[in-house]
């Protein structure tokens, strides 16, 4: 038992708690995978697919930005989200993967 040890640093379990707690949302696990099939879409390609208020979707992704989880970018009218951290993507592959959903 000696052996046994926490094998991540402490200074990312905290950062993985903390995208983790942001992200723990049906919607906002939907733009991750939607900003990882595309990498860069407006609000308005957002909603969409994804048939929810524009009032919700932008609450999620401001929560999101924040939270440094997307960044935006301005094209004329266009606000463009995009992932900061493309790894982030590896959450749905461990959803789709995971016997326990």
């Amino acid at each position: 038992m000696s052996t046994l040890k926490v094998r991540v640093d402490q200074k990312k379990l905290d950062r993985a708690a903390y995208v983790l707690k942001c992200v723990a949302h049906p919607v906002r696990i939907s733009i991750i995978d939607l900003l990882d099939q595309r990498e860069r879409l407006t609000v308005s390609q957002l909603q969409e697919v994804l048939q929810v208020e524009q009032s919700l979707l932008s609450h999620h992704l401001t929560n999101m930005r924040d939270k440094g989880i997307v960044y935006t970018q301005r094209e004329g009218k266009n606000v463009y989200y995009f992932l900061t951290d493309n790894t982030i993507t590896d959450i749905i592959g461990c959803i789709n993967g995971c016997k326990l959903f």
